[in-house]
C-alpha cells in the first residue's frame, strides 16, 4: 500500500513540475517544485521569451520568483542557464575564447550626459568609450572574494587527471567529485585555492605525493548588486564583481544636475568606506579612489557645496566644483592654467549677494588667498594690444625693426642697435613720429648729421612707441624709364641708368628680330623753363641708322630718361603664306600664295584643275573665323550667358566660315565676283559629283533619293511623304553643294521655290511654338477693340 501511495505522489509531483515548466513561469503560483536541471534548452528559450515580452531581466524577476517558492539555489541555476544561453557579443566571444573566463550577462542602459555639459568632469560620463569595465582577460586579483554565482574551474593533471567546473551555491559551497562540499564564500581566491588543494590532496594520493598537480581558476564571474543615489539614473544596478566605483558611476550616468564630483561616498556595511574625488583622476590621473565594489555597496552622491564658473582666456573654461579651503589658484590649475594672451595682473569676478550682483577685482597677489564663493563667475580678459617698451626704426639702416626701449635712449643709440646707417642714408634730416599722452601724434625732425657728430642738442631723446625714419637719398630720385617698341624680341619698358645707350637697351630687350630695318626712331621729351610760342613741337625726334644683322652697333647713341625707341620693320618682309586645296582636283595639298592678290581660279589651275568627277556646283572655301570676328559677333548677344555660349560655339564647334563659289561664273569671266582673293589658312574644297538629293528636318521620312533633272522642290518633298505636323513648309530651304542656301519666296500670292541641283540638301524647319490666347485675354482684347470702335464712331459723327 505504501508503494502505491509513493508512486502516486511521485507521478503527481512530476506532472505538476512538468506542467509548471510547460506553462508561463511568470504566471505560475507555486514554483517550489521546479527543478532547473530537468529544464531543456527549449524551456530556457521559452523562459527568455517570457522575460523579454514582459520587459524584464532575470535579475528584475528574482524577487517575484523567490516569493513564489523557487529556492535560491534553483534561481542561481536558472540564472546561469539563461546567461549561458544568451547570445554573446563580439567582445564576449573574444574574451571567452582567449581566457576561458565568462561573465554573467549584464544589461544596463547608459544615457549620455547632457545636463552637465559645461561642468568639469561631465565628459567622463558622456563618452561611451570610457566605461571603466573590468578586463576579463587579466589575472584574477588575489584579494578577490568569492561569493554565490562564481564558478571555479578545477583541473588535476599529471598521473591522475580530472577537470570540472564548480559553481558557488547560495549557501557559499562548491561540490567536488569524491571530495565533497567545501565552503568558500567570503574567502579570497588565494585562500580558497589553498583550501581546495588541501582537500583534494586528502583524496588523491598522487596530489599529496606531487605526482599530480592541481590548477584552480575563476571560470565565471558573478554579478553583484550596488545601489547608487544622487546619480543621473539612481537605482539598483547589477555589475560585475570585478567592477570599480568609476564603472558603476558611468553606468548610472554620473552625478545628477546638482550632484558633487568631489565628495562622492562609497558606503559599505553602513559606514563610509571611501571618499571619491573625481578631480584627482582628471587632473592628476590618480585612480587610488577607484576601488573595487562589493555586493550591496552603496554609492552616495551628495549635492555640491561650491560651484564657480571661469571663462575667457583660460585653457579650459567651464564650471568647476571647489572643496572647502580651495583658492582661486586651485581653480586656475583645474582650468589647465591661463592662455598665452591672458591678462593676469587681475581677474574680474561677478558675485551674487542676497539682493543683487556685485563686481570685484582680484589682484595677482591674492590668487593663492582668495576663497571663491558658490556662483562666482570669473572673467579672464586678454592683455592689451600695446607694448610697454617698444620702439621702431625704419629706412636706410642695416636692420630696420622693433627694438626694446630703455629710459634715456637717444636716436644714436637706436641707430647703433640697428647696426648703423646704410651708404645711401640721407643725413641732413631724420623723422620721429611720436605718440603723445592724449594718443595724438606729432612729428619731430632731427638733424641727423649733427646728432652723429656728437651735438647733444641734436641727439634727440626717444620715448616709448616712437617711430624713427631714416631717409635714403634714393627716395628723392625720380624713377626713370625707357620704352622700346617695334621689331625687337621683348618690347616693353625698362629701367633707365645714367650712361645708358641704345645698344644696352637692344641687348636687354633680347635683340632685334629678323624683320628689323636699319631705321630707328627715338622720341625725346622737351624740357625748358619757358614756353617757346614760335614752335609747336611736343617732342624731339632722332632718326638713326643701325646694322640690322648685328646687335652690337658701331655707332652708339646715349639715351635720356623717358626716351621712346621705335625699331622699324623692313618695307618688304612677309613670310610665305599657305592655303590648302582638297577634294576633286588633280594635285591636292598645301600651296603658297605666290601673288599679293592670289585668287581662287589661279590656285585651282595650279592644282591641276578640276577632275571629271568634280561637281562644278560644289566649290567652296573654308575660312578660319578670327578672334576679332568672334568678339564682334558675340557682342550682339543680349546677355553674358548667351555671349559665352555663342563664343564657345564659334571657337570650338564651327571654327570655319563657309564661302560658296560659283565656279561656272568664274570660268566664263575671270573678273567675276566669285573669283575672290585668298588669305592664309584658307581651304579650297571641291566636292565630288553626287547624284542624289537629301531631304531632312520635319518631314515624314528623312531620306536620300536619286536626283532627277528638272524636278521641282515640291517633287522631292512629296517623295518623302510631305511635311509632318510640326513642319514649316513655307520656310523650307535648300543647301547647295557649295554651301550656299536658298529659301522659298512669296510675292502677291505667287510662291516660288528654289531650283534643285544634284548633291543638294532640302531642309524643312520646325514651326515656332505659338501660345493661344486664354479666354480672359480674348475678352480683354475684345473689350479694347469695342472701346476703340466707339471712339472712332464718335469722331466720325
Amino acid at each position: 500500500m505504501k508503494k502505491i501511495i509513493f508512486a502516486f505522489l511521485f507521478c503527481t509531483v512530476f506532472m505538476v513540475s512538468y506542467q509548471i515548466k510547460a506553462q508561463n513561469i511568470l504566471q505560475a503560483k507555486d514554483l517550489s517544485t521546479v527543478s532547473v536541471d530537468q529544464l531543456s534548452e527549449a524551456d530556457i528559450v521559452k523562459i527568455q521569451a517570457q522575460l523579454q515580452s514582459n520587459n524584464l531581466t532575470i535579475d528584475q524577476a528574482e524577487p517575484m520568483l523567490l516569493s513564489k517558492g523557487m529556492s535560491a539555489s534553483e534561481f542561481i541555476k536558472l540564472k546561469s542557464k539563461i546567461a549561458a544561453n544568451a547570445p554573446k557579443t563580439a567582445s564576449e566571444k573574444s574574451s571567452a575564447s582567449s581566457s576561458g573566463r565568462k561573465q554573467i550577462a549584464i544589461t544596463n542602459s547608459i544615457v549620455k550626459d547632457t545636463l552637465n555639459t559645461l561642468v568639469f568632469g561631465s565628459e567622463l560620463f558622456s563618452n561611451p568609450t570610457l566605461n571603466f569595465s573590468p578586463d576579463l582577460q587579466l589575472a584574477t586579483p588575489v584579494n578577490y572574494v568569492l561569493g554565490p554565482g562564481d564558478e571555479l574551474q578545477i583541473s588535476i593533471y599529471g598521473v591522475q587527471q580530472y577537470s570540472a567546473n564548480a559553481l558557488v551555491t547560495a549557501e557559499g559551497k562548491i561540490a567536488v567529485d569524491y571530495v565533497g562540499q567545501l565552503s568558500v564564500a567570503g574567502m579570497t581566491i588565494e585562500a580558497a585555492t589553498q583550501k581546495i588543494k588541501n582537500a583534494i590532496a586528502g583524496v588523491y594520493s598522487t596530489v599529496s605525493s606531487g605526482q599530480s598537480k592541481v590548477s584552480i581558476s575563476l571560470a565565471q564571474i558573478r554579478t553583484i548588486k550596488v545601489t547608487i543615489v544622487g546619480a543621473k539614473q539612481p537605482g539598483n544596478y547589477s555589475v560585475s564583481s570585478l567592477a570599480s566605483v568609476y564603472n558603476a558611476l558611468h553606468v548610472a550616468g554620473g552625478p545628477s544636475k546638482n550632484g558633487s564630483y568631489r565628495n562622492i561616498e562609497l558606503i559599505r556595511n553602513n559606514k563610509v568606506y571611501k571618499y571619491i574625488d573625481i578631480y584627482d583622476f582628471l587632473v592628476k590621473g590618480d585612480q587610488s579612489s577607484n576601488v573595487s565594489l562589493k555586493d550591496n555597496d552603496v554609492i552616495r552622491i551628495p549635492a555640491y557645496s561650491t560651484r564657480v564658473t571661469i571663462e575667457g582666456e583660460v585653457k579650459r573654461p567651464g564650471i568647476f566644483e571647489l572643496k572647502k579651503g580651495e583658492h582661486f589658484a586651485n581653480l586656475v590649475s583645474f582650468a589647465s592654467g591661463f592662455s598665452e594672451s591672458a591678462y593676469t595682473a587681475s581677474v574680474n569676478v561677478v558675485q551674487k549677494t542676497s539682493k543683487e550682483f556685485k563686481v570685484k577685482d582680484i589682484a595677482q597677489s591674492e590668487f593663492k588667498n582668495y576663497l571663491p564663493q558658490s556662483g562666482d563667475v570669473f572673467k579672464v580678459t586678454k592683455i592689451l594690444d600695446r607694448f610697454e617698451n617698444r620702439i621702431k626704426i625704419t629706412g636706410a639702416v642695416f636692420r630696420p625693426d622693433f627694438y626694446s626701449f630703455t629710459e634715456g635712449m637717444q636716436i644714436t643709440d637706436l641707430i647703433a642697435l640697428a647696426e648703423g646707417l646704410k651708404e645711401d642714408a640721407y643725413t641732413n634730416r631724420a623723422r620721429i613720429i611720436r605718440l603723445k599722452e592724449d594718443l595724438t601724434t606729432e612729428i619731430i625732425n632731427v638733424d641727423l648729421k649733427a646728432a652723429l657728430s656728437g651735438e647733444a642738442t641734436a641727439n634727440q631723446p626717444l620715448k616709448r612707441e616712437d617711430l624713427v625714419t631714416i631717409y635714403s637719398v634714393l627716395d628723392f630720385k625720380e624713377e626713370y624709364k625707357i620704352t622700346i617698341n617695334g621689331e625687337i624680341q621683348k618690347p616693353g619698358t625698362y629701367n633707365y641708368f645714367e650712361g645708358l645707350s641704345l645698344n644696352d637697351v637692344i641687348i636687354e630687350s633680347g635683340g632685334l628680330t629678323g624683320s628689323a630695318s636699319k631705321r630707328v626712331e627715338i622720341a625725346r621729351m622737351l624740357k625748358a623753363e619757358s614756353i617757346d610760342a614760335a614752335s609747336d613741337a611736343r617732342i624731339k625726334l632722332f632718326n638713326i641708322e643701325i646694322t640690322p644683322d648685328n646687335n652690337e652697333q658701331t655707332k652708339d647713341f646715349i639715351l635720356e630718361p623717358f626716351d621712346v625707341i621705335n625699331v622699324r620693320k623692313l618695307a618688304v618682309y612677309e613670310k610665305p603664306q599657305t592655303v590648302t586645296v582638297s577634294g576633286e582636283v588633280t594635285y591636292q595639298g598645301n600651296y603658297v600664295l605666290a601673288l599679293k592678290e592670289e585668287k581662287i581660279y589661279n590656285m585651282i589651275v595650279r592644282a591641276g584643275g578640276l577632275k571629271k568627277t568634280a561637281d562644278i556646283n560644289g566649290v567652296r572655301i573654308k575660312r578660319l573665323i578670327k578672334e576679332e570676328q568672334i568678339e564682334a559677333i558675340a557682342n550682339v548677344a543680349a546677355s553674358d550667358s548667351l555671349k559665352d555660349e555663342l563664343t564657345n560655339r564659334l571657337k570650338n564647334k564651327l571654327k570655319y566660315a563657309t564661302i560658296p563659289i560659283n565656279w561656272e561664273s568664274i570660268v566664263k569671266n575671270r573678273n567675276s565676283s566669285s573669283n575672290i582673293r585668298l588669305f592664309e589658312g584658307d581651304e579650297i574644297v571641291v566636292s565630288s559629283y553626287n547624284e542624289s538629293i537629301k531631304v531632312t528636318g520635319n518631314v515624314l521620312l528623312n531620306s536620300e533619293m536619286p536626283y532627277s533633272k528638272g524636278k521641282s522642290f515640291k517633287y522631292y518633298l512629296d517623295a518623302v511623304g510631305g511635311v509632318d505636323a510640326k513642319g514649316w513648309k513655307r520656310k523650307a530651304y535648300i543647301i547647295y553643294p557649295n554651301g550656299k542656301a536658298a529659301v522659298s519666296k512669296s510675292f502677291l500670292f505667287i510662291r516660288s521655290t528654289p531650283k534643285v541641283l544634284a548633291g543638294s540638301q532640302i531642309v524643312v524647319p520646325e514651326k515656332p511654338e505659338v501660345r493661344k490666347l486664354s479666354t480672359g485675354e480674348f475678352v480683354s482684347i475684345a473689350g479694347v477693340l469695342a472701346s476703340l470702335a466707339g471712339v472712332i464712331i464718335a469722331i466720325l459723327r
